[in-house]
């Protein structure tokens, strides 16, 4: 894993490997940032959202997953959490029958974030999401 933490210490961006253990560290990593921040309250869903998008990305693409927090505060506080993968397809929210095993993670970013989208990269993609920072 490499980390990198800008100076003024409101942005985080981690690279993990594509491989299994990928999922478990992000979302520990992501907990472990936000309680530093003293952002406990948004943590649990920002590391079951990492979660989420982590897996998508080791499920459709190969090489190196990226994850970046960044903060704002104030009252208006807003959490940015950003996934890329080197896959340029972006991704689509479905709705997953009953019976389906898989195909809800993004639909859980929806209905769970302030805001979410996606964007190409020069190599890739990125999903990212919006959690308002309770004061």
């Amino acid at each position: 894993m490499v980390r990198v933490i800008d100076t003024e210490g409101d942005r985080v961006t981690w690279t993990f490997p594509a491989e299994p253990g990928a999922v478990g560290a992000a979302r520990s990593t992501v907990r472990a940032q936000l309680h530093g921040w003293g952002l406990d309250g948004v943590g649990d869903l920002a590391a079951l959202l990492v979660s989420e998008l982590v897996t998508n990305a080791l499920r459709h693409a190969t090489g190196p997953i990226g994850v970046c927090l960044s903060r704002s505060s104030g009252p208006d506080g807003v959490l940015r959490v950003e996934v890329s993968d080197p896959l340029p397809d972006l991704p689509h929210e479905r709705v997953a029958r009953a019976e389906d095993e898989g195909g809800r993670g993004l639909q859980l970013v929806a209905r769970t974030t302030r805001r979410w989208g996606t964007r190409p990269g020069e190599v890739g993609k990125t999903v990212w999401f919006e959690l308002t920072v309770p004061e």
